[in-house]
């Protein structure tokens, strides 16, 4: 399996998941705070919208379909 197809399969992976969850929240560590002598980890939400997952299924269809000779 070459590289491009090896991409393209991810993209259409991850664009299935996306738009079967409509959509994705994650959350990742944010920056520790230290007020009045007590300490609080915060985190940081993120969300990656169903279009996000649209376009990433579109394009990986559009790399499987790509004639060999053209890239």
């Amino acid at each position: 399996m070459n590289t491009k197809t090896l991409v393209a399969v991810i993209l259409v992976a991850l664009g299935i998941v996306v738009l079967a969850y409509s959509g994705i929240t994650f959350k990742t560590p944010g920056r520790p705070i230290d007020f009045l002598g007590m300490h609080f980890e915060t985190t940081v939400s993120h969300f990656i919208p169903p279009a996000f997952g649209a376009l990433a299924l579109v394009g990986g269809i559009l790399l499987l379909l790509m004639n060999p000779k053209q890239t």
